[in-house]
C-alpha cells in the first residue's frame, strides 16, 4: 500500500516540494527555480523530502504537480514556432480581436501582439455555415501548399481553426491527418478540441496558445517523467489544471494551455478545504510568493470560476489588454506584487513596485546571488520580519548588508533606508488592498465582512497589514502555509471538464441534441478521470451558459443531472431567471432563452473534511527563542519583538502583537493591530483589536 504522496509546485522564484505520509504527516522544502531546467530543482526537492520522509521511491504512490512553465513561455514568448491554418478570409481575426479600446484615453495603445504572425497564417480553402454543414469542401491542395511554408520557417507546430468547426470538426480532423501523414514530427493543436465554443477570437487565441507551449510542455513532462521513473518513482503522475483538478500526463501535454493557472488553482483549493475545515462561509484568498500575489473570492466553501482568462497583457492590471484563452479557470486577481518585485522611481519620482520580478536568478540582493536592485525581499529583511536563521529551512543565509546597501543606493538619497524600506513595503500592499477592492467590488462585495486565509512564502509577512487596510477582523495562517500551493495540489481531485457550443432557444429546445451532447462529453471526459482516478465515486455536475436572445454575454446556470425530456425547457428557464435575478435584481419579460455552451465535469471523490471542534486549554506560552528589531509602522521606529518558533507553539497558545512567529518556509508577522492564538489544528489565528 502507498505510503506517501507528493505535491511540487514551481513557481517563478520558488520550487515548492511537499511530501505526504499515510498518518497525514508532511515534510516540506522550498529551493529555488533553476530557471534552465525546472525539473531540477523537482528532482533535488523530491530526493530531499523522501530522504527527511524515511520513505522510499516505491513507497509514494502518486506525485502531483503544478508549474508556471507555459504561462512563463507565453509572456516571455519563448514558446515554439507557431502557424495556423484557418478559413480563407478569416486569417487576420487575431490581430482584428474584438476592437476594442480597453484604454480608452491612451492614443498611443498598445495591443497584444499575436503568438502567430501574419505570414504563418495561412487561409485555406473551406466553409462550415452556424450548424456544421459543409458550404465549400476542404481544399486539401491548399493544405499540401502550406508545407512550403511550413518547412522554410521551420515551424514546429500548427493550430488548426475553421469557422464553425466547433460544431462539425471533420475539416480539421481532416487537415491534421494530411498534416501528420506528410510531416509527422509536427505537434498539431486542433481547435475543435481544445475550445469547442462559439466565439471565434477566443477559439483561435486559444488554439494559437496551446499550440505555442504545446513542444515546450510535452518535452519538459516526457523528461520530467522518465527522469523521476529512472529514480524509481513508477507512480501515477498528475497535473494539476487551472480549473483546481488535476488530471492525467497525457491530457496534460496534448492540452498545456489548461495549466496555465496551476500554481494558483492549488492555492485556491487549500484555501477553499480550510473554509470547509473552519465553517467559513465567506473567505478571502491571499497567496504572496515570490514573483507574484493572488487573491481569490471563497463562497459557501466554493471558488468562484470562469471559463476565461488573459495571458501576457500588455497593460497588465487592465482588462482586454491580454490574449484570451478559453479554459476552465478559477475566478482570482492576480498582480506583480511578490517577496522578488523590484522597486523603482519612475518618471514622476513616485517609488514603484513591481510587476518586474528579480525571480531566483539573480533574486533579491539578500539572497546573495549578485542582485543588485532593492525588492519586496529585501525591504523585509531590513525591516526585521524575517528571522534569517529560519529562512528556506536554513538552506542558504541572508545577506542582510547587501539589502540595506541595494536600498540605500537606489532610492535613499533623501530618506532613511528604514522609511525606503517601509515605503516599499506600503506600497506594495496598498497595490494588493487596491487589487482586493478592485476585484471584490465587480461582485458587490464588502471585504470587511471577511476573513482572510494567507498562505505562500510572503503572505504571512504582509497578511497583518493587508488585513489593516481592507478592515478584515480574522487572519488563518494554515500550517505549511509557506508551501501552501503544493499542499492544496493533494488535496485537489481527479477532475475534466469538457464544454460544446450548441446554440438552443428555451421555445424550441431540441432535447435529443442536448441529451446526445452530453452523452459524448461524460464519455470524453470519463475517458479521462478513469485513467487516473478509477470507477469509483464518481460525480458529474452540468452548467449552462444562457442569455435573453439579443444579448451579448451570457451566464452560467447549474443544471440537474438526469436524463432531460420536454419539460426541461421550464427547468432551465426557471434557474436561469433566478440567477439572472439574484445578479440584476429583476428578469425581463417576454423575451426568449437561448443557451449558447454546455459543459459536463467528472470528479472523483476527496476525502471527507474534518469540520468537529474540540476546546483546547491554554498552555504556558514558551519562551521566545530571540527577540529582533522590527519597525513599527504604527510609529516609526523600531521596536524590539519576540520571535516563537511556530513548532513549539500547542494548541491553545495566546500572544499579544507585535511578534514573529517563525518556520522553515515562511514568517508571520503579528502587528500591534492583532492578537494570535493557535487553534485545535495548529492554525495560527490572528484576530484584530477592537479599538480602545
Amino acid at each position: 500500500m502507498p505510503q506517501a504522496r507528493i505535491g511540487v509546485d514551481i513557481g517563478g522564484t520558488f520550487t515548492d516540494v511537499v511530501l505526504e505520509r499515510a498518518d497525514g504527516s508532511r515534510i516540506t522544502t522550498k529551493l529555488l527555480t533553476t530557471y534552465e531546467h525546472p525539473g531540477a530543482a523537482v528532482l533535488a526537492g523530491v530526493a530531499e523530502v523522501i530522504a527527511k520522509g524515511g520513505v522510499a521511491p516505491d513507497d509514494v504512490g502518486v506525485i502531483i504537480h503544478g508549474t508556471t512553465l507555459a504561462t512563463n513561455a507565453l509572456i516571455s514568448r519563448s514558446g515554439a514556432t507557431t502557424a495556423l491554418l484557418t478559413t480563407a478570409g478569416h486569417r487576420d481575426t487575431l490581430a482584428i480581436a474584438h476592437e476594442e479600446r480597453f484604454e480608452q484615453y491612451d492614443i498611443n495603445i498598445d495591443r497584444p501582439t499575436p503568438l502567430v504572425p501574419r505570414y504563418l497564417r495561412l487561409p485555406i480553402g473551406e466553409r462550415m455555415d452556424r450548424d456544421g454543414s459543409v458550404l465549400i469542401p476542404l481544399a486539401e491542395a491548399d493544405v499540401i501548399a502550406t508545407l512550403a511554408v511550413l518547412d522554410q520557417h521551420h515551424v514546429e507546430s500548427v493550430a488548426i481553426g475553421y469557422l464553425h468547426a466547433f460544431v462539425n470538426p471533420q475539416h480539421e480532423i481532416r487537415t491534421a491527418e494530411l498534416l501528420q501523414l506528410e510531416r509527422p514530427d509536427l505537434s498539431l493543436t486542433l481547435a475543435s478540441e481544445v475550445a469547442p465554443e462559439i466565439r471565434e477570437f477566443e477559439r483561435l487565441s486559444t488554439a494559437c496558445a496551446n499550440a505555442y507551449v504545446r513542444p515546450l510542455m510535452a518535452n519538459y513532462l516526457e523528461r520530467l517523467a522518465g527522469e523521476l521513473r529512472n529514480l524509481g518513482f513508477d507512480c501515477p503522475f498528475f497535473m494539476m489544471t487551472s480549473g483546481g483538478g488535476i488530471t492525467t500526463l497525457e491530457t496534460a501535454a496534448k492540452f498545456p494551455i489548461r495549466l496555465v493557472e496551476s500554481g494558483p488553482a492549488g492555492g485556491a483549493i487549500l484555501a477553499q478545504r480550510l473554509a470547509k475545515e473552519l465553517g467559513l462561509d465567506r473567505l478571502l484568498s491571499f497567496d504572496m510568493g515570490g514573483t507574484t500575489a493572488k487573491l481569490c473570492l471563497i463562497d459557501d466553501g466554493q471558488p468562484l470560476k470562469s471559463r476565461s482568462f488573459e495571458v501576457d497583457r500588455v497593460y497588465r492590471f487592465k482588462k482586454g489588454s491580454g490574449l484570451p484563452v478559453r479554459i476552465p479557470v478559477i475566478e482570482m486577481v492576480e498582480i506583480g506584487a511578490g517577496g522578488g518585485s523590484i522597486a523603482s522611481i519612475d518618471k514622476l519620482q513616485r517609488l514603484q513596485v513591481g510587476p518586474e520580478s528579480a525571480g531566483s536568478e539573480p533574486g533579491p540582493a539578500a539572497y546573495g546571488r549578485g542582485g543588485t536592485r532593492p525588492t519586496v525581499t529585501d525591504a523585509d529583511v531590513h525591516l526585521g520580519r524575517i528571522f534569517p536563521d529560519k529562512f528556506a529551512g536554513g538552506s542558504f543565509s541572508l545577506d542582510i548588508k547587501a539589502s540595506a546597501t541595494v536600498i540605500t543606493k537606489a532610492l535613499g538619497d533623501k530618506l532613511s533606508a528604514d522609511m525606503v524600506a517601509f515605503g516599499i513595503s506600503e506600497v506594495v500592499d496598498e497595490n494588493m488592498a487596491a487589487a482586493s477592492r478592485a476585484h471584490a467590488a465587480e461582485f458587490g462585495i464588502d471585504l470587511g465582512q471577511r476573513d482572510i486565509v494567507a498562505f505562500g512564502g510572503a503572505a504571512p509577512l504582509h497578511a497583518a497589514r493587508l488585513g489593516e487596510k481592507l478592515g478584515v477582523r480574522k487572519i488563518i495562517v494554515p500550517t505549511e502555509a509557506g508551501v501552501g500551493s503544493a499542499v492544496g495540489f493533494l488535496l485537489a481531485p481527479v477532475a475534466y471538464e469538457v464544454v460544446r457550443s450548441r446554440q438552443q432557444n428555451l421555445s424550441a429546445l431540441q432535447i435529443d441534441v442536448v441529451n446526445a451532447l452530453y452523452d459524448e462529453m461524460r464519455d470524453e471526459a470519463l475517458t479521462v478521470v478513469l485513467e487516473g482516478a478509477g470507477k469509483n465515486d464518481l460525480t458529474e455536475s452540468r452548467e449552462a451558459y444562457m442569455r435573453y436572445v439579443g444579448q451579448g454575454h451570457e451566464i452560467c446556470i447549474s443544471l440537474p443531472v438526469e436524463r432531460y425530456s420536454q419539460d426541461h425547457d421550464a427547468v432551465l428557464r426557471a434557474a436561469f431567471e433566478d440567477s439572472y435575478r439574484t445578479l440584476y435584481g429583476r428578469i425581463i419579460e417576454g423575451i426568449d432563452i437561448e443557451v449558447l455552451s454546455w459543459t459536463l465535469t467528472i470528479s472523483a471523490s476527496v476525502p471527507e473534511v474534518d469540520v468537529s471542534r474540540a476546546e483546547v486549554a491554554q498552555p504556558i506560552l514558551p519562551e521566545p527563542i530571540a527577540t529582533q528589531s522590527v519597525f513599527d509602522p504604527a510609529t516609526a521606529e523600531r521596536m524590539m519583538v519576540p520571535v516563537y518558533l511556530r513548532e513549539a507553539l500547542l494548541p491553545g497558545s495566546q500572544l499579544e502583537g507585535p511578534a514573529l512567529i517563525t518556520e522553515d518556509q515562511t514568517t508571520t508577522v503579528v502587528t500591534t493591530s492583532y492578537r494570535a492564538h493557535i487553534d485545535q489544528r495548529s492554525y495560527i489565528v490572528l484576530t484584530r483589536r477592537e479599538p480602545s
